[in-house]
């Protein structure tokens, strides 16, 4: 799908980019920013030069000259009559960066743009053996199923059970991680042009596949203190989107935790707007100070009116790429029926290695929390010592930070951060349209050593960005 772009959303998601050097060349590289991390996805549409010069106050030769270096640089092409459309060069992955962020071997890039753990070896190793010698069990059959094995399935479902939520096996259907089953879920319940509200910041990934499936994500702010149940009952009366994406448990970026009272408010608003509430648990399990959580979302509605989502990729490996849909019966019945045209389902040899973790999953979780707990405690401190003008609300789980800058400087920092070495999302990836510019993530799934090294990074890089400012005009 081709996405148009106004100059004023464009204005609003580069952020104050005007630093020292030629005003095209950090243009260009702006833009290079929001191409990079998802912001401009390719194929959209840029203004024309003439429109964003005259929109952003700037001379049409500084728009020309950068556009004419994004598309020296394959991020962009252009026709007579037909304007300039983003492109992503065929070098590049999902999460490339631009070319002045390239990884300098010697200097050990840090990678923080991605929240998460190293695999559990031990854990991981002894599944993975157990599961290889059940694998005979099933060596008759296909190796793949669209619903899951029953066994799994049971072993999910006892862990909704266990957490206050009764559930059976038939509840529960098994996919190739959450951003799979999400995009099951929005391609099911909704349709093309529907909006989807999500909280702002939200998980980036969902972002992009509310966007590539042509739904609207509609926003509601999300505050240092947590939602603003009079604003998401508004929004959910006045607009009534057919979806409502949302995280009430250790909310990635921000950690925090939705309190009872705003779940039961989040699910009567949903019943009287018609809207389907889609939850998003793959971090609900990585507390880190000992609290306890309100009982899920889905035990406050309906079971036609929430579906929940569930991963190991944050508890256990991202490389499993093991995850799970929690709905109503009839729901998980037609997601398998739309699931035979979108893909071939769950090898078997995966979803066995999941059942053997789940058999220590426990020992995994604790193993996991402590870990965190000392990377949380070093960014912490490194932050306080290096940047103690940044400010952030210490989550009670998750994985990590949400910083506010003081300033709108999130994606210069990014690029500045990238020329010394170290990865880091911009806050806009986070939002729609150029918001959250004063914000950046900052995970804390590494190991100890790569977080305070890092932080005496981003030090230097936050110097150079405030230091090197200057006005618009």
């Amino acid at each position: 799908m081709s996405y148009s772009f106004t100059a004023l959303q464009v204005e609003r998601m580069l952020g104050d980019w005007r630093v020292e050097g030629p005003a095209y060349s950090r243009l260009a590289e702006a833009f290079e920013v929001m191409i990079a991390d998802g912001r401009l996805p390719a194929g959209a549409r840029l203004p024309a030069e003439r429109t964003f010069a005259t929109h952003c106050g700037l001379s049409r030769n500084t728009v020309t000259a950068a556009y004419r270096v994004l598309r020296e640089q394959g991020y962009l092409t252009s026709g007579r009559g037909a304007g300039s459309f983003v492109l992503l060069p065929a070098t590049e992955q999902k999460h490339r960066i631009p070319s002045s962020w390239a990884a300098d071997q010697e200097r050990q890039d840090i990678d923080l743009a991605i929240a998460s753990l190293p695999a559990p070896e031990s854990i991981l190793g002894a599944a993975t053996r157990r599961a290889a010698l059940d694998l005979g069990q099933y060596s008759h059959l296909p190796g793949y199923d669209l619903v899951g094995a029953p066994e799994l399935r049971q072993a999910i479902a006892d862990r909704y059970t266990a957490r206050g939520l009764p559930t059976g096996p038939e509840q529960i259907m098994v996919s190739a991680g959450a951003d799979h089953a999400l995009g099951l879920v929005i391609r099911l319940l909704s349709r093309p042009g529907d909006s989807v509200l999500v909280d702002s910041p939200t998980y980036p990934n969902a972002l992009d596949t509310i966007r590539a499936l042509r739904r609207r994500p509609l926003t509601v702010g999300l505050g240092m203190d947590g939602w603003d149940t009079d604003v998401l009952e508004a929004v959910l009366r006045q607009e009534k989107p057919a979806l409502a994406y949302l995280m009430p448990d250790y909310h990635n970026p921000t950690g925090l935790v939705m309190p009872d009272g705003v779940r039961a408010a989040v699910a009567a608003a949903a019943r009287a707007s018609s809207t389907i509430l889609v939850v998003d648990e793959a971090t609900c399990e990585l507390g880190l100070d000992g609290g306890s959580l309100p009982l899920p979302l889905a035990s406050w509605a309906a079971p036609r009116q929430v579906v929940s989502i569930g991963s190991m990729s944050k508890t256990c490996w991202a490389g499993l790429r093991l995850g799970w849909v929690r709905a109503a019966t009839p729901v998980i019945s037609r997601l398998v029926d739309l699931r035979c045209v979108v893909d071939t389902g769950n090898p078997v040899m995966t979803q066995l290695i999941g059942l053997r973790v789940l058999e220590s999953y426990d020992e995994l979780l604790a193993e996991r929390r402590e870990m965190l707990l000392r990377r949380r405690q070093v960014l912490a401190e490194s932050l306080a010592r290096r940047i103690p003008q940044w400010r952030y609300t210490m989550p009670d789980g998750g994985f990590s930070l949400w910083v506010d800058l003081g300033a709108r400087l999130s994606s210069p920092l990014a690029l500045a951060a990238a020329r010394r070495g170290v990865k880091i999302l911009s806050g806009g990836r986070f939002g729609v349209d150029g918001t959250l510019e004063n914000h950046i993530r900052i995970p804390f799934a590494t190991d100890e050593e790569s977080i305070a090294t890092a932080c005496d990074r981003l030090a230097g890089a936050w110097r150079e960005v405030t230091s090197h400012r200057r006005g618009h005009a």
